[in-house]
């Protein structure tokens, strides 16, 4: 049963908060999230699909939801769910769809989402183009496709929340907080679907897999087995077919944070989250470096 006094705080905590309601405060905790497990990205399955990375959810304990390949509602972006200390509790700010990406706490996800903004991808004339910097595209018919980078100098950790003891010390900037206000979308069915896979597999809880999931991402949301199925380093795989695959892309190369501003415009690239090397402390604040050249490439392959 839940301690009444406990969630009396909550519900004052989330009256006094700002972005309460904009960003979806529903859970509170008072243990902290694991760190982030370390794994490669899955190729993406496809044109028109975006990268929504792996969380730490709370059902009562903590289990891992996968990151994942999910189709991109036409013109928005991801800006994933992030936990938060505030008033001597961890608060789970809900993921979001919008015309911009808003703030995620700082937490460095990998794979274009290195604590600010989002580099992986953009929209371009109802179309989404990819960085092939941080996304995975080698082995797809994908031709919408740019290279960008970032200069990389940050401290690199797998910290998975933003405040208290250890956690990261990010505030949003004035972009982010634009586009905490703008009109927004919550989970798409199909990541709400795939959050309750993760939830009634007791593989994923971290008192069970250490914090090391043997499904750590998967090709598509709620493709639990099978090809493409990645399990994070140390995992010991157990569901048929998590195994780390040939030609993903790393989680962590470097974590360059871009010099943009949680908007729809990568201003940069970099493999965020370098989590094959002993994770550093805590970042205190970000200190963003200039943009990298784009140069637009074209494949000779063609969409079916």
């Amino acid at each position: 049963m839940r301690n009444p006094v406990t969630g009396l705080i909550a519900a004052l905590i989330l009256a006094a908060l700002p972005f309460a309601s904009e960003a979806g405060v529903f859970v509170s905790v008072t243990i902290a999230p694991p760190v982030l497990p370390v794994y490669v990205q899955p190729p993406i399955p496809g044109p028109g699909y975006i990268w929504t990375p792996g969380y730490w959810a709370w059902d009562g304990s903590y289990y891992w939801v996968p990151g994942t390949w999910v189709i991109a509602p036409v013109g928005m972006l991801w800006t994933p769910g992030y936990w938060g200390w505030s008033g001597g509790v961890y608060l789970w700010h809900a993921g979001y769809w919008g015309p911009h990406v808003g703030f995620y706490g700082g937490v460095n996800y990998g794979f274009g989402y290195g604590g600010v903004g989002f580099v992986g991808g953009e929209w371009r004339g109802g179309q989404l183009y990819y960085n092939r910097s941080v996304t995975n595209v080698s082995t797809t018919n994908i031709t919408n496709v740019y290279n960008r980078t970032v200069v990389n100098n940050v401290t690199v950790n797998r910290v998975s929340y933003n405040g208290g003891t250890g956690g990261i010390a990010a505030q949003p900037n004035a972009a982010e907080i634009a586009a905490q206000h703008e009109r927004h979308q919550g989970p798409i069915q199909a990541q709400s679907e795939h959050q309750t896979m993760a939830m009634h597999d007791n593989g994923m809880r971290a008192s069970v897999n250490g914090g090391r999931p043997s499904i750590a991402a998967t090709p598509r949301a709620g493709a639990f087995n099978g090809p493409g199925v990645v399990a994070s380093h140390g995992a010991a795989p157990t569901h048929g077919g998590g195994y780390p695959q040939g030609g993903g892309y790393p989680q962590g190369h470097g974590g360059g944070y871009p010099q943009g501003h949680g908007g729809g415009n990568p201003q940069g690239g970099g493999y965020p989250q370098g989590s094959a090397q002993p994770h550093g402390h805590p970042e205190q604040g970000h200190s963003p470096q200039g943009h990298g050249e784009e140069h637009p490439q074209s494949r000779e392959e063609h969409p079916h």
